[in-house]
């Protein structure tokens, strides 16, 4: 009796709180991790004064996240289980420098795995055709863009890169479906990227709160552009969002291995 009362005792609560979660249905699921998301940015409006640094932290995990998977490349000499995302923002001062180091590492990283480690490529878990990205951005990239004073590819550029940012990293989601067993640094990586879309989506819900609205309008020009892009940003976050919880399942479970559902 008293072995079977340490245990219970010793037991984690946060393992409780996992196993509590993981029973529900998905619907609770999602219900639970909206009333969390909607608490973190309530958290985060409190705590943070100046909402500019979450871009400033989102970037810097996202440069952490490529780090991140260059170490697994450079120790570990494959690339299974992997798939590129890059974001396509460049912006003043601290974002460049952020931006930039994310640049440089992920032309690393793309230069290892096509010459270095291609052998180590798994062609018949990476089974997402790209077409199945490119053509819905390009053609919403048609419909809905930015005004700008730089012309039409200036702006088809712009909100094509915008739209495919927010699905791109599917591809990746899927192969690691299909691979079933996921090595740590590859959902470190991920799970970072998760991290800093939720961190630059925080920013924009605040302003937007903050300004009842307004901030739709006045960042950018066009009226359907920016609310359009906002769709999008929150759009990646979900998507990283159901990765991200089985991320946090697996780590308080204690395992080094993420298991991804089929």
């Amino acid at each position: 009796m008293g072995s079977k009362r340490s245990a219970v005792s010793s037991a984690s609560p946060a393992k409780a709180v996992t196993g509590w979660v993981g029973r529900q249905s998905t619907r609770v699921k999602a219900i639970l991790g909206v009333a969390i998301g909607l608490l973190t940015l309530v958290g985060l409006k409190l705590w943070v004064r100046n909402h500019n640094h979450f871009f400033v932290a989102s970037e810097a995990i996202h440069a952490a996240g490529i780090f991140v998977l260059v170490y697994k490349l450079t120790t570990q000499k494959t690339c299974s289980a992997v798939r590129l995302f890059c974001s396509v923002f460049m912006e003043a001062d601290i974002h460049t420098m952020l931006d930039f180091a994310s640049l440089v590492s992920t032309l690393w990283v793309i230069y290892m795995m096509w010459f270095k480690l291609k052998a180590t490529y798994v062609k018949e878990l990476d089974n997402m055709p790209l077409y199945y990205l490119l053509i819905p951005s390009v053609v919403l990239a048609l419909i809905v863009k930015p005004y700008t004073h730089y012309g039409f590819m200036s702006e088809f550029l712009w909100a094509f890169c915008s739209y495919l940012e927010a699905v791109s990293v599917l591809p990746q989601l899927r192969l690691m479906q299909n691979a079933k067993m996921i090595e740590p640094f590859t959902s470190h990586y991920v799970f970072a990227l998760g991290i800093a879309r939720f961190l630059a989506c925080a920013h924009w819900i605040i302003r937007v709160i903050e300004t009842r609205g307004a901030y739709l309008y006045i960042a950018g020009s066009g009226y359907f552009w920016f609310p359009v892009a906002f769709l999008a940003e929150m759009v990646q976050t979900f998507i990283l969002a159901d990765f991200c919880y089985y991320y946090v399942k697996s780590f308080m479970a204690g395992q080094l291995v993420m298991r991804m559902p089929v």
